[in-house]
């Protein structure tokens, strides 16, 4: 299969994020990288094009200029990349989509939700496709939960817990310079949600997407640790079901000693199942009555979703957004089995909802408030 033209937004040099979708677009020979506004810099933008080996005539000045032009080529991308901070996700979006250019946003969707109202309007009166980077959702075992939970292996499910605990965010290196903490810390770029919006998104959409179960209400109590720091950087998150089921989030930034620990458990009527993106590579397993389990990926008693070695070679963090890449490659040239897994405009409205609801309940010191159909 040819490689599909992508194009990118932000990522330039000093970016994390940006590297890590060009590796992950890359990994499978989906896509190859041939346009790009790198950087609202313009000498940094083209300075990050001749090293990405971009042609001159690929590299932008901005997005706008981008948008434009690219979808006037013969040869114009398949998609964009959009990595950039996240008051930039919706007008960047909206440039391409209006362009009629596929969009692939990372997470969350936008930085406010007048934003992600706005952005969902032009998605529905355009019909351009749009895609959004929760990676996790692309680890093999984090399917075979989703298809254990469905079939019903657990039973009625009672109590979902999700943690994400970072701690690069300890003390306030957003006053020395530290790029991603800047942007991360300020609610001009950030948005309304520091942690919540970082990381809780990826323990909420992990919860959706395995349980097929959203929360419809929530009681929060988002803390800034760090003095002098506008965002939240820890957060306790109460939730409920629908289903009758009980939930937790506690996501951090400031809990030293965690380097990147999301973490997954869920417990039925018969059985429960725990998985730790730190060794995602094995899925705990528990029946009720019956000697613990411990899944491998790829191994006995396990289907091969979306694995590309064999068992005890350990796949991770960017095969898993590859995953994706891949997916939404072969979603782009009609393969609509490739879609249904892949996370758009809903899950970003539903992560928006949640980052708003949490600042609202911690407002009024941890009521209670409804989530709704996630769709602000």
């Amino acid at each position: 299969m040819t490689p599909l033209k992508l194009g990118m937004v932000g990522g330039g040099q000093g970016a994390f994020i940006g590297g890590v979708h060009r590796m992950a677009a890359r990994l499978d020979g989906h896509w190859t990288l041939i346009a790009g506004a790198f950087s609202s810099d313009p000498a940094r933008a083209h300075a990050s094009a001749k090293q990405l080996g971009v042609a001159p005539d690929r590299s932008y000045d901005s997005f706008e200029q981008m948008a434009a032009q690219e979808a006037t080529r013969d040869d114009r991308i398949d998609a964009v990349s959009i990595v950039t901070p996240n008051h930039l996700h919706a007008p960047a979006a909206i440039a391409f989509l209006k362009a009629g250019i596929p969009v692939i946003c990372d997470k969350p969707l936008t930085a406010t939700e007048d934003q992600a109202i706005e952005l969902a309007k032009v998605v529905r009166s355009t019909g351009t496709p749009f895609f959004l980077t929760h990676n996790y959702t692309g680890y093999p075992l984090i399917r075979e939960a989703r298809e254990m939970i469905a079939r019903g292996d657990l039973g009625q499910i009672r109590v979902i817990q999700a943690e994400y605990a970072q701690d690069w965010l300890a003390e306030a290196i957003e006053t020395d310079g530290q790029k991603q903490a800047a942007w991360r810390t300020d609610p001009a770029k950030s948005g309304a949600g520091g942690a919540i919006g970082d990381i809780g998104t990826h323990a909420l959409n992990l919860i959706n997407f395995v349980t097929g179960e959203a929360p419809s209400a929530l009681s929060a109590d988002l803390q800034s640790f760090v003095s002098g720091r506008k965002l939240d950087d820890n957060a306790h998150i109460m939730l409920r079901f629908d289903s009758g089921a009980r939930g937790m989030i506690w996501v951090s930034q400031v809990a030293v000693g965690c380097e990147n620990g999301l973490r997954i458990r869920v417990f039925g009527e018969k059985a429960g199942l725990e998985w730790a993106q730190e060794d995602p590579n094995r899925m705990k397993f528990s029946e009720l009555g019956r000697p613990t389990r411990w899944l491998t990926r790829a191994g006995a008693g396990t289907g091969a979703l979306a694995t590309r070695i064999p068992a005890g070679h350990p796949e991770g963090y960017l095969e898993a957004f590859a995953t994706l890449y891949t997916e939404i490659a072969q979603s782009l040239q009609g393969d609509q089995t490739a879609a249904r897994l892949i996370p758009g405009l809903q899950d970003g409205l539903a992560g928006m909802t949640f980052i708003t609801k949490c600042v609202r309940s911690t407002a009024k010191d941890g009521q209670w408030v409804n989530l709704g159909d996630g769709a602000l």
